[in-house]
């Protein structure tokens, strides 16, 4: 069985591929495709559901995508005995990726190809229809990718001449991890009204149409006014946000934990904002900012006298506090005086300023948040147990934005309207290939540095223009992959189309053949640590050729 990604070389399907640009056409074998801006699909596929209604625009996506699969199932049929029948059927898959419509790898499967029956299971990669929906519509209850299943029951279908449905399982629209489908012949699924999206018509009545949308509309915004000024729908972001939701109006001591830029303060002020002391401070301390020698005073206050400066008697943090709520951000980076200080003032609800002897009492609602593990700072003795247990009475858990990245589109279509409101501006949007991006990166300062990419977008995109991906990454871009057309109209390796790019990188002014050379050379000999066959095998040349051209190297 050849591996996957040997299948478009094994059967030369990019020789298929033509693109005829004096004529404006593109032709896959017979069939002749279109290349449309994925963007404007993404538009017209949101104009179907606002104005077709969800049922039926579901019907059309899926029919839609079921004729377009059984296309190139037919394309497929064609190479039968250019190799094994399962290699073949796997076109399909490589099809829809060659095709810029999703990476699909089938996980298993059980084919009968005397009976013309297929079970199976498939994991998709970068839907095209998945990602247009949570840029559209954001994250939701259910599956985005009906254009795609159509493709594969369309595909898988017409392959076996018998009728197979797929239907998706899990999916990025609402908050997967990844998309996933099952394939199944139709009976199989049992009297599902699921199986009425494949039929021609699937029209309910407009009373039931309209029933659903209200119910929808009623949930999304309850979904949005609910969650305020905290932007997020995957399901890491749903679990945290539950936890606090739940803990808001009680008194509990919250411990956010999590990296740093994932939004631990914007978190903290929902709680404060949502529970029964709102209208009372909600004071922030960011212990890592201040000095040891400082953060006492900071939070407890200091008397007249107390210390060489002191002219003032001034309140600390949590009389300001009082009767509302403290955030103490940073926590593990508090001195272990700090901390024995911290602790009684949890026990006794009692504070005393520096150089007093008067105790205060003050009622805080205190939230705690850390980027450090603390258990690891407890073994190594930089953080007191009994405070830790004191302190993750509630914790809760913000996941890093990698681990969130369906909660992206959202997230930066929020930032997008905040920057756009502060720069004067009004923007497209994002362009495709900057979300992808976006969605690929691995986020290393989180939510906070989504929000500094957004704003430098905002700042250097053109007025009515695209963010673009070089209006985002102040670093360089991300290299560009994929293969590239040749002038005879044929699709390149890309491997082939890499190589292009280097030679025209290289072919600058000051080209030095020889020199580059004999640098290319000594590079391979350091790498090899000296050993001349290996080489000669790192630049696919003989060790004899390799010491001829060392030899020359060294005569000239």
């Amino acid at each position: 069985m050849a591996p996957p990604k040997k299948l478009i070389e094994q059967f030369n399907l990019r020789s298929r591929l033509r693109f005829n640009v004096d004529q404006g056409q593109i032709w896959l074998d017979e069939n002749r495709m279109l290349l449309f801006h994925a963007r404007a699909m993404g538009a017209l596929r949101r104009e179907l559901f606002d104005s077709l209604g969800v049922e039926r625009a579901r019907g059309l996506l899926v029919r839609m995508g079921f004729a377009s699969g059984q296309q190139d199932a037919e394309l497929a049929k064609k190479l039968y005995g250019a190799g094994d029948p399962y290699d073949v059927f796997r076109i399909g898959p490589e099809l829809h990726a060659f095709e810029g419509l999703v990476k699909a790898t089938i996980v298993h499967a059980e084919l009968d190809w005397e009976s013309g029956s297929f079970v199976g299971d498939v994991e998709w990669e970068n839907s095209w229809e998945a990602d247009s929906h949570l840029q559209q519509f954001g994250v939701g209850d259910d599956m985005a990718c009906w254009s795609l299943v159509g493709y594969a029951s369309g595909y898988v279908t017409q392959f076996f001449n018998r009728f197979i449905v797929f239907r998706e399982t899990a999916c990025i629209a609402r908050g997967d991890a990844q998309c996933q489908v099952v394939g199944k012949p139709a009976e199989a699924w049992g009297d599902d009204a699921y199986l009425n999206y494949f039929k021609p018509e699937n029209l309910q009545g407009q009373l039931d149409e309209m029933r659903e949308e209200l119910c929808r509309l009623r949930k999304t915004l309850g979904a949005v006014e609910s969650a305020g000024n905290l932007i997020g729908a995957s399901t890491g972001f749903r679990g945290a946000f539950d936890l606090i939701s739940k803990a808001a109006s009680s008194p509990i001591t919250v411990l956010l934990l999590g990296e740093t830029g994932v939004g631990k303060e914007m978190f903290a002020r929902w709680i404060h904002d949502h529970g029964n002391r709102s209208s009372q401070p909600f004071v922030a301390v960011n212990c890592a900012a201040i000095p040891h020698d400082l953060i006492e005073s900071e939070l407890f206050g200091v008397q007249k006298g107390a210390y060489t400066g002191a002219q003032a008697s001034r309140a600390g943090r949590f009389e300001r506090a009082h009767g509302g709520t403290l955030f103490l951000d940073e926590v593990g980076d508090l001195s272990p005086a700090a901390q024995v200080k911290l602790l009684r003032v949890l026990q006794t609800g009692e504070i005393e300023r520096l150089g007093d002897d008067q105790t205060r009492k003050i009622d805080v609602r205190l939230v705690a948040a850390t980027n450090v593990d603390l258990q690891q700072a407890i073994a190594a003795g930089r953080f007191r147990a009994d405070l830790y247990y004191r302190l993750a009475t509630y914790p809760v858990v913000i996941p890093p934005l990698r681990d969130r990245r369906s909660d992206i589109p959202l997230l930066a279509a929020s930032l997008l309207e905040k920057y756009e409101e502060s720069y004067h501006k009004k923007l497209q949007g994002i362009s495709d290939r900057a979300m992808q991006a976006l969605m690929s990166y691995q986020w290393p300062g989180n939510v906070r540095e989504l929000q500094n990419l957004i704003e430098r977008g905002v700042l250097l995109a053109p007025n009515g223009g695209l963010i673009e991906i070089d209006h985002l990454f102040a670093g360089g871009a991300p290299a560009t992959t994929g293969a590239e057309v040749d002038r005879a109209g044929v699709v390149g390796n890309e491997g082939d189309a890499s190589r292009s790019r280097l030679c025209e990188a290289i072919l600058q002014d000051g080209f030095d053949l020889e020199q580059h050379e004999s640098r290319l050379l000594e590079l391979a000999v350091q790498r090899a640590g000296g050993n001349l066959t290996h080489a000669a095998k790192l630049l696919g040349i003989t060790r004899r050729q390799l010491a001829y051209r060392l030899k020359q190297g060294v005569e000239g």
